[in-house]
């Protein structure tokens, strides 16, 4: 196999995406390496998860920056720096600038708990069930300027079930969730590396 894919995950929280990506990385076969998790939040739990991985990881506080251009400047400065080649979001909750998706088009991946094009945004599990869907889901999906709205590179459905509440749905779409991530960033990391030769 060639080199593989060096990769960052942005984090905002726990990072149990960032996880299930880490440890499909373990995987000889696995065409990316998780070298980078980098969190908005200096107390996410998701950092010291990482380490204990051994990954390299740390916070880059979000509040510490006068404008979000000084802190994605920062944040592309340390991709760079660690020879990022793809980019992971999983639950990083800030909204990326079109500067900062142009710089990296093509390059970066988000997981969002809904079917898309459905459900953009916040608060799917409960819109989902206020809106008596029958089923609900999460996607994979290539970040693009328009919030929620780039290509799509995997989607797993679930059934909304009776006596689903919001928790209930939303673990059950998780699950999924820790499937199709790594499945997605194992089909782009492919594709970049044969992009390479």
């Amino acid at each position: 196999m060639t080199t593989r894919v060096r990769t960052a995950v942005l984090i905002s929280g726990r990072g149990s995406n960032m996880s299930a990506l880490i440890e499909s990385a373990r995987r000889e076969d696995f065409p990316a390496e998780i070298a980078l998790v980098l969190s908005d939040r200096a107390r996410a739990a998701g950092i010291k998860s990482a380490q204990a991985a051994g990954v390299a990881a740390f916070a880059l506080d979000y509040r510490t920056f006068s404008a979000r251009t000084e802190f994605e400047t920062t944040v592309t400065v340390a991709l760079v720096a660690a020879g990022v080649e793809l980019i992971c979001l999983a639950g990083f909750m800030r909204i990326l600038s079109p500067g900062f998706v142009e710089r990296w088009r093509g390059r970066i991946l988000n997981i969002h708990p809904s079917l898309l094009p459905d459900l953009r945004g916040l608060h799917t599990h409960e819109r989902a069930l206020a809106e008596r869907r029958a089923e609900h889901g999460c996607t994979v999906h290539f970040v693009t300027a328009e919030l929620d709205a780039g290509p799509i590179v995997a989607q797993a459905r679930v059934p909304i079930l009776p006596g689903d509440d919001a928790g209930l749905l939303a673990a059950r779409v998780l699950v999924e969730e820790h499937r199709i991530y790594p499945q997605a960033l194992d089909a782009v990391a492919r594709a970049v590396s044969a992009a390479r030769l």
